[in-house]
């Protein structure tokens, strides 16, 4: 495979356009208002009265399970597929089994809650095992100094790529007399979720035919069960002497905390805590719009920030997008009313995208020369989600806690504030300078 090839890198960026609808439709417009919608009977959470906790813990606690399970096998996996060289055998069934549990998603009613639930988590470690086979072809197909350019150009496939679902989605749920859909128990909704399953293993495909197929097994025998545990500890080994690495990770770990939970679980919130005018809660069209505001305005953050990352280096433009996101959080702690928080989806969607793109990019950046990519972003991917499980996490419980789903937000901007602070004990001269000047 050359490096490089305009093909294999559309074809790469194609996965993002067919994933991301699980993202949007899935874990962030339609799924939250109507996982909302089938626990609340006359104005009271039924969860919260069977069984003590939250419907919104208990949609946190689902999500932090799903991706420790990812974290648990993910070493697992890669070290299979670094050694059989087979690793978009891996990313075809982690895509197949979540666009399966998506479709599935059509069954759930609250009388079968916690199948419902088995199959969010599933769909949640669809998605999220994948990533880890799709990004380790990054440092295969692009060259150092595009990576940058076709991290975020993937981010912005998929931004795109699931607004024209959503859009979709959104005339079954708001107009179901237009398509001859019954407007009763929650058909429209949970046909979107059936056609996420469909979006996602179509288009999928394409990435399929054109990503190289599996190269020869290494000829060295080795126990396939433990040689992935045995590489995540030589990669963390290797990493401990390389200090950049080491302290970006660091850094990372502790941002992702803030910007996955926000990804996760911003909808839950604002179902709660975001008023209309006339003091009710803000209308599911409202959500929806706000949804289409980040997508659409996500796209364009991942394109800005890859400029950012050439005028300032990618460290840098990484503590920009933390600053701003700080901001956000201390925004969100302050406003209730649907206007304001249009305003704020706005910039949420400007810093989403860059931050998560550039961070794909420096880490590929920063690796060391070798061929077994997959152990390495196996690595990546293990704090990512574990990451992602602590974030999802401590949303779940200090909401839970303190039965204030506000002050979840002083949680997350600890994140925020934190990571920028680990980003900038990153040692400057190894840092990656921008585009035509040393550091």
């Amino acid at each position: 495979m050359i490096k490089g090839d305009p093909r294999t890198i559309r074809a790469w960026t194609m996965y993002d356009w067919a994933n991301s609808a699980y993202s949007l439709t899935i874990t962030s417009a339609i799924f939250p208002i109507y996982f909302a919608a089938i626990t609340t009977m006359d104005g009271k959470d039924q969860v919260l009265a069977t069984y003590g906790m939250p419907a919104a813990s208990l949609q946190s606690y689902t999500l932090s399970l799903g991706f420790l399970i990812v974290a648990a096998i993910a070493p697992l996996l890669s070290g299979i597929a670094d050694h059989r060289g087979n690793k978009k055998n891996y990313l075809k069934f982690f895509c197949y089994l979540g666009s399966a549990s998506c479709a599935g998603l059509f069954f759930l009613t609250y009388e079968n809650l916690w199948p419902g639930l088995v199959l969010f988590m599933l769909a949640c470690v669809g998605f999220s095992g994948s990533l880890i086979f799709y990004d380790a072809y990054l440092p295969e197909i692009a060259e150092p100094k595009d990576h940058d350019r076709v991290s975020a150009r993937g981010y912005a496939m998929g931004y795109i790529g699931s607004v024209l679902l959503l859009l979709l989605n959104l005339l079954m749920v708001m107009k179901p007399e237009l398509l001859g859909i019954p407007d009763k128990e929650g058909l429209p909704a949970r046909l979107s979720f059936l056609s996420v399953g469909i979006w996602w293993a179509g288009w999928a495909q394409i990435t399929f035919r054109r990503l190289p197929d599996a190269r020869s097994p290494k000829k060295e025998e080795v126990n396939v069960l433990t040689v992935g545990y045995r590489e995540l500890r030589r990669v963390w080994r290797q990493m401990l002497g390389i200090k950049r690495l080491r302290r970006f990770l660091t850094a990372f770990f502790v941002f992702n905390m803030g910007v996955q939970t926000v990804m996760y679980l911003a909808v839950t919130y604002a179902k709660q805590e975001i008023k209309e005018a006339d003091g009710s809660p803000i209308a599911d069209s409202g959500l929806i719009i706000s949804i289409l505001v980040i997508q659409l305005v996500a796209a364009l953050g991942a394109m800005l920030f890859v400029r950012l990352s050439r005028w300032f280096g990618n460290i840098a433009a990484l503590i920009i997008g933390l600053v701003i996101w700080t901001g956000i959080c201390v925004a969100a702690w302050r406003i209730s009313g649907t206007g304001e928080f249009f305003v704020l989806a706005a910039f949420v969607g400007l810093v989403m995208g860059g931050t998560q793109a550039i961070s794909r990019s420096t880490y590929a950046k920063l690796l060391p020369a070798t061929e077994d990519h997959a152990s390495f972003f196996s690595f990546y991917d293990v704090g990512f989600y574990l990451a992602t499980v602590l974030g999802t996490l401590a949303f779940g419980l200090v909401n839970q806690l303190t039965g204030d789903i506000r002050n979840t937000i002083i949680t997350i901007g600890a994140f925020f504030i934190l990571g920028g602070l680990l980003l900038l004990r990153v040692p400057r001269e190894q840092r990656i300078a921008p585009v035509g000047r040393e550091e």
